[in-house]
C-alpha cells in the first residue's frame, strides 16, 4: 500500500533573486536575476514526500488572494492534497524574500502572513479526521505554537510516528521535548536547543554529536541533525550516535534543502524502512535537490533517490 504523511506546517511564496555575494547590513546587492517559486517549511516538505512515493495531505493557512490560490494550485500540481487548508480572510499569503549568492548560500526574510493565523482549533480537528489512515505525521514551526503542540500531541496519543522538525526553535519545542517526536534541527538549532552559546555553536561533528545525545536524554527520542556539506547525524534516543556521510552534489542553491530532508525522512519512515535507512536515503534526496535553483525545482523522485544511492 502507498505510504501516506500528513504534514502541518507554514506555505509561502518564495521570492529569490540571485547575486554574487549576500548582502551585509545596509548593503544593497543588485543580482543577475529574480524568479518566484512555491516556498514555505512545511508546504515544501509535503512535496518532498510526495515525489518520494508518498499520499501526502497538507494542513496550513493561505489568505484570500491570488497567491494564496497560486500556492495550492502548485501543491495540487504536485500531488498534495490540500482540502484541509485554512482560508484567512483579510489576511496575506506568506512571502518569503531570498537572496542566494555565487555559491548557494542563501539568506531569508519570511513574512509569514496567514502561517500565523493558522488556529489550534483547524488542526485539531484536520488532524483528527486524518490520522486514522496517517502512517507518518511531520511538523515544522513556522506557525503558532499551539498549533506545532496539538498536531504533535495527537500523533503521540493516536501511536502514529511523528517527525517535529524546529525550524525556527520556538518555545514549543522546548515544551515537546520528551513527547516521543523525532527531532530533525541542524547545527544551529541543535546548538539553540542545548543552549549553547553563539561564540560556542559551531565546533564541529564531535561537538554537534555531544550536543545530540545530550537532547536525545531529554527528548527520550532520537534527534537527527542536519549537517549540510557533512552528511546527518543520527543519535538514538539511547544516545548511539552515527554520521551518515553525504552525497557528492554540485551546490547552486541550498534553499529547502532542510525541507527535502524532511519530507523525504517522513516518507520512508510512513513506509515502515527503518530511521537509519530512512535518514541515508533523506541525506541523498537532499544532496540531489541543491543542484537546481528554488526550493522545490530540485526535489527528487522516488526513482531518482534510488538511483543516487545505487551511485554510492
Amino acid at each position: 500500500m502507498t505510504p501516506t504523511v500528513l504534514v502541518v506546517g507554514a506555505v509561502n511564496v518564495d521570492m529569490v533573486v540571485t547575486a554574487p555575494t549576500l548582502p551585509s547590513a545596509g548593503e544593497t546587492v543588485v543580482g543577475r536575476s529574480v524568479a518566484r517559486h512555491g516556498g514555505g517549511k512545511g508546504a515544501n516538505a509535503a512535496v518532498a514526500a510526495s515525489r518520494a512515493g508518498a499520499a501526502v495531505t497538507y494542513i496550513g493557512a493561505v489568505g484570500d488572494d491570488d497567491l494564496g490560490r497560486s500556492a495550492l494550485a502548485e501543491l495540487n500540481a504536485s500531488g498534495v492534497l490540500t482540502d484541509n487548508v485554512e482560508t484567512i480572510a483579510r489576511c496575506p499569503t506568506g512571502v518569503a524574500l531570498i537572496v542566494v549568492d555565487e555559491n548557494g548560500e542563501n539568506q531569508i526574510a519570511v513574512g509569514g502572513g496567514a502561517n500565523n493565523e493558522l488556529s489550534a482549533e483547524h488542526v485539531h480537528s484536520a488532524v483528527s479526521a486524518k490520522l486514522p489512515d496517517i502512517d507518518c505525521l511531520l511538523v515544522s514551526t513556522e506557525i503558532p505554537d499551539r498549533a506545532v503542540a496539538v498536531a504533535v500531541e495527537l500523533a503521540i496519543a493516536a501511536g502514529v510516528q511523528c517527525v517535529l522538525n524546529p525550524a525556527p526553535v520556538t518555545p514549543i519545542v522546548h515544551q515537546l521535548l520528551g513527547s516521543g517526536a523525532v527531532l530533525t534541527p541542524n547545527s544551529g538549532e541543535l546548538a539553540t536547543l542545548t543552549a549553547a552559546s553563539p561564540a560556542g555553536a559551531d565546533q564541529g561533528i564531535e561537538q554537534s554529536a555531544v550536543r545530540a545525545r545530550a537532547l536525545a536524554s531529554r527528548s527520550r527520542a532520537p534527534v537527527v541533525t542536519t549537517l549540510g556539506s557533512e552528511g546527518a547525524l543520527l543519535v538514538t534516543a539511547t544516545g548511539d550516535a552515527e554520521r551518515l556521510p553525504p552525497v557528492p552534489t554540485t551546490v547552486r542553491d541550498t534553499t529547502g534543502a532542510g525541507d527535502t530532508f524532511n519530507g523525504v525522512l517522513a516518507a520512508r519512515l510512513a513506509r515502515g524502512v527503518d530511521l537509519r535507512e530512512a535518514v541515508t536515503d533523506a541525506n541523498a534526496a537532499a544532496a540531489l535537490s541543491v543542484a537546481m535553483t528554488g526550493a522545490r525545482a530540485g526535489m527528487p523522485t522516488d526513482w531518482e533517490i534510488h538511483s543516487a544511492r545505487a551511485g554510492l
